[in-house]
């Protein structure tokens, strides 16, 4: 959580560390992502049970975490997606209905299946998804913004959305629509990462990590691999949390 990233060593305040069990890939996907998903659900989202919540990026590295965490809060969860493969990993956490954009149109999907609309999204893909997921909300329903990925790599790292007609949207729905940022609940921070490493250790939470096993030239190992790992992830290949390997050097002074 300190500014730096790249790099094989860095040195943060003792404070600002976070001790963890054991060297376990799994644990980095619970440091952004995992806190993201639930405190942002806890602080904004009202879950309770029976409420319908969509999940964008369902299957990506802070997906997987909303999706498991609105299941144990007794939630009917709808989880978009990329592929059939990940629609099985969705399934796999217990997801009531995984969207594989490629094969479905979510839009339609929501109106035929959800007609009364869907109480919370957690969306963090921006966009013309932003668009559907603002149509598809219930009355009363609430969207947690924590991310817009298919803009980042436009020159403003933001994709257009159809926002002349939201206010009319919103207002017709008693709607909201919230952005979060875990920097602004550092308060909270420390609770939630003993509470999800708690849930990891008992076996109540899955931690999905992508080594890049399945990129074309193989395991992301080394600074030299992290442009392979962000271009991975643009083409949403990922199933959960990339992490990139970052082994001992043997002329290491430290």
């Amino acid at each position: 959580m300190a500014p730096g990233s790249f790099a094989e060593y860095t040195v943060v305040p003792a404070r600002m560390a976070i001790p963890v069990p054991s060297v376990k890939p799994e644990y980095l996907t619970l440091l952004v992502s995992g806190t993201t998903a639930y405190i942002s659900l806890k602080e904004l989202g009202g879950l309770s049970e029976g409420r319908k919540v969509l999940v964008t990026a369902a299957a990506g590295g802070t997906g997987q975490f909303a999706v498991q965490l609105a299941k144990k809060a007794k939630c009917h969860v709808i989880g978009t997606c990329s592929s059939d493969e990940k629609a099985a990993f969705l399934k796999s956490l217990g997801c009531d209905r995984p969207i594989n954009y490629n094969a479905e149109q979510v839009g339609a999907i929501l109106q035929q299946e959800y007609p009364r609309g869907v109480d919370v999204v957690y969306e963090s893909v921006g966009g013309a998804m932003f668009d559907v997921a603002v149509k598809a909300l219930a009355i009363k329903g609430r969207l947690i913004v924590i991310g817009f990925v298919s803009g980042y790599q436009t020159p403003t790292g933001l994709s257009p959305v159809k926002a002349e007609t939201l206010p009319a949207t919103l207002l017709k729905k008693s709607a909201s629509i919230q952005g979060f940022f875990l920097n602004h609940y550092l308060p909270e921070y420390q609770a939630a990462m003993d509470h999800l490493l708690k849930m990891y250790a008992g076996g109540e939470l899955v931690c999905e990590v992508d080594l890049g096993h399945l990129s074309a030239e193989g395991r992301f190992i080394g600074l030299e691999s992290v442009f392979r790992a962000v271009d991975y992830m643009y083409t949403r290949k990922n199933t959960g949390k990339i992490v990139v390997e970052l082994p001992h050097s043997v002329n290491s002074k430290l």
